[in-house]
């Protein structure tokens, strides 16, 4: 009785999880709440309340920042602001801007910039970004 219990709630997860991973794989194509909830087998209107319950976030917004954070990751790797935009799945780059500022607290440029004194701050003082405990153990520093 017990397994015939938990067996609904079980596949009633797999298939968010699904949703999700359908999120995480498919962000940069240009994918809609439809496209998302059709993945998990659900209602529009059920999937977003059922998807906000689990992940605390709407899928919109769940998609959002996974672009955001790919975005991130591609300007730290110094590709163009304007590149990144359309390569996270953006249509336009006034969007990207906005939204990469609401959730960053810093606009895409800067953010780049930023990185570029990271890297450079990096090559002159390798030691300062490493922890001392482990820097000390190697024999890089002495006590």
């Amino acid at each position: 009785m017990m397994i015939h219990e938990q067996y609904p709630k079980l596949y009633f997860y797999r298939r968010l999880v699904q949703a999700k991973i359908f999120i995480d794989t498919h962000y940069a194509d240009p994918i809609d709440l439809d496209n998302i909830a059709d993945e998990a087998y659900f209602s529009k209107f059920h999937f977003i309340r059922t998807f906000k319950t689990i992940y605390r976030k709407t899928p919109h917004q769940y998609l959002i920042t996974v672009r955001i954070d790919k975005a991130m990751e591609l300007l730290k790797a110094d590709f163009p602001v304007s590149e990144v935009c359309y390569d996270v799945g953006f249509e336009s780059l006034s969007s990207f801007s906005r939204l990469f500022k609401r959730i960053t607290s810093s606009t895409a440029s800067a953010f780049v910039m930023q990185q570029q004194e990271i890297k450079e701050t990096m090559a002159l003082s390798p030691l300062s970004f490493i922890p001392a405990c482990f820097a000390e153990k190697n024999g890089w520093i002495k006590k």
